[in-house]
């Protein structure tokens, strides 16, 4: 068995990671086929998420994404195949999500 383990910090809050993180899992049942259950709570949300030879499992925070997955022996082979494809997919809801006022008083502070 192989195991993923891809650690993000963000600046985005809850709210908004947690609307990034539901749009992570709508990608990944749609083009995964990936069975996937959020179970929310008061400072952090979990996505569960599985499917023959892969389960795992997103904490979403207000300030970091924790996503663990262990592949199966077959899917192991590609694990990173895999491991690429989810920290690119992941990697760009994250930059689509950062708020605007905050890229704005970057660019003024230079």
């Amino acid at each position: 068995m192989a195991d993923i383990h891809i650690h993000r910090d963000h600046s985005l809050g809850l709210a908004q990671a947690r609307k990034i993180a539901w749009q992570w899992a709508e990608e990944v049942e749609n083009k995964f086929d990936m069975a996937c259950t959020v179970v929310e709570g008061e400072t952090s949300d979990t996505v569960e998420f599985k499917r023959t030879g892969v389960s795992g499992r997103l904490i979403v925070a207000a300030d970091h994404f924790e996503l663990d997955a262990k592949l199966g022996f077959l899917l192991g082979a590609f694990s990173k195949t895999i491991e690429a494809e989810i920290t690119k997919n992941l990697d760009a809801l994250l930059a689509s999500g950062k708020p605007a006022k905050k890229v704005a008083a970057k660019k003024a502070a230079k």
